[in-house]
């Protein structure tokens, strides 16, 4: 009798753990929860940029019932400026953009930017290759360009042959459904772990005429760039020299993208590119100190830095965005290393998961970095709050104040370093089990 009891015991067991394998697989098949930093609004009207059309397909390149590749195509004689990942393990479609990019491109040829999901085509190998000139190659011919006016980028698993043959096949069809107003169906369709889509857009007036600014990007995980960040695509109408763009475009990108981080990984794909048509009808910007070329960089400044925040914002399991202040430093680029060290510090971003106003651990961050500080001046700040001070908490600092404060989605940490004027500003997000949790599961 007590044996049959056990059976059915263990028969019921089964049941339950059969059942519950179900409900994790159909968990796992769910699109993910939306980040609670997203903006409320969600994804903005981009305002249209002349000359600049869009299209979003599925492909079956990873996902199932979801667009995973989007086509833009550029008018001919757009100024096209970009940066990219230094990793050394650098994708194939990241080293054929830096070829191309290297040289002039024909004035009188449409260009097209041509991204998938869900696969990185990095670490393949000359299968890698291979894949990037079967697809630039089919474009061409499709666009009725060149292949050296055709970019691509890949975002997804890495080491895995990308089966390019699927994206070939729908071509003509993106090339067809090219729209002014589509995108935000090509800003999705780059999306791999991001639980939202990302777009930012800004305009200003130039000779009387105004000039319009329009991007979006993806990126959640794999953040630490080290160029910009993962893949970011921006256009606008504004006449702008090749060379001045460029130069634009390297320098707001150390002010945003290249300095935020989410987990020190540097993704192998990492790429940013801004397409200019010329088609605003406002003056040609030929030098880089003119006051048109600052009123544009600043402009295209607000819309990169807006774009990087937001990557941030959908940081995988980010619960809290964090902006961290360094002051007093040696110099901007020690204020900068020291920035990272504390933004990067998983003893730091748990602790601000956890609510924990644990400025000990920015103690150690700082000293982790290798950069000079005076232990004895170090200054601590949770917001307007003064926690350390002189190297020693503040008279003035409650526990309490600390673990209020740490309760807001929007944080910010300063530390003063108490040894020159450099200063830098960086932003992270915090760490959580849905970090984990997400990056576990990656490849399932």
């Amino acid at each position: 009798m007590a044996s049959q009891k056990a059976k059915n015991k263990a028969a019921k067991l089964k049941k339950k753990i059969k059942k519950l394998k179900k409900e994790v697989a159909a968990h796992k098949t769910t699109a993910p929860m939306v980040s609670p930093l997203a903006p409320v609004g969600g994804f903005p009207d981009l305002p249209v940029i002349a000359g600049v059309r869009f299209s979003a397909i599925a492909a079956g390149v990873k996902y199932q019932n979801r667009d995973d590749v989007m086509l833009a195509e550029i008018t001919a004689g757009s100024a096209i400026a970009g940066v990219f990942t230094r990793s050394s393990t650098r994708s194939a479609p990241v080293l054929d953009c830096q070829e191309k990019l290297a040289k002039p491109l024909p004035a009188d040829k449409p260009i097209a930017i041509l991204v998938n999901s869900g696969n990185s085509n990095a670490f393949t190998g000359g299968a890698g290759r291979d894949s990037v000139n079967a697809i630039t190659t089919a474009t061409a011919d499709i666009m009725n360009t060149i292949p050296e006016c055709v970019f691509t980028a890949s975002t997804g698993v890495i080491g895995q042959p990308l089966p390019h043959e699927r994206i070939v096949a729908k071509i003509e069809t993106l090339r067809d459904t090219l729209s002014k107003d589509s995108a935000r169906a090509a800003a999705k369709a780059i999306m791999t772990t991001d639980t939202f889509a990302k777009g930012a857009s800004g305009e200003i007036t130039l000779g009387g005429k105004p000039v319009r600014i329009a991007g979006f990007a993806k990126g959640s995980g794999m953040i630490a760039p080290d160029m910009a960040t993962m893949l970011v695509y921006i256009f606008t109408d504004a006449n702008i020299d090749q060379a001045v763009l460029q130069a634009m475009v390297s320098n707001i990108n150390d002010t945003s993208f290249n300095a935020i981080t989410v987990d020190s990984d540097t993704s192998t794909s990492d790429s940013l590119m801004v397409a200019a048509t010329g088609q605003s009808g406002a003056p040609r910007i030929t030098d880089l100190t003119s006051d048109d070329a600052k009123t544009f960089a600043a402009a295209l400044s607000d819309v990169m830095l807006e774009l990087a925040h937001l990557v941030v914002k959908d940081g995988e399991g980010a619960t809290k965005f964090v902006t961290v202040n360094v002051t007093g430093a040696d110099s901007d680029a020690s204020a900068k290393r020291i920035g990272l060290a504390i933004a990067n510090s998983p003893l730091v971003k748990t602790a601000i998961a956890g609510q924990d106003p644990n400025w000990g651990r920015v103690v150690m961050a700082v000293g982790k970095s290798g950069e000079p500080a005076d232990r004895d001046k170090l200054a601590i700040w949770f917001g307007d709050i003064l926690v350390a001070e002189k190297g020693w908490v503040a008279e003035s600092y409650t526990e309490q104040a600390g673990s209020d404060y740490m309760k807001n989605a929007e944080l910010s940490i300063t530390t003063d370093i108490g040894v020159g004027d450099g200063r830098a500003t960086v932003w992270t997000c915090d760490l959580t089990h849905q970090y984990i949790t997400i990056n576990a599961d990656y490849r399932s």
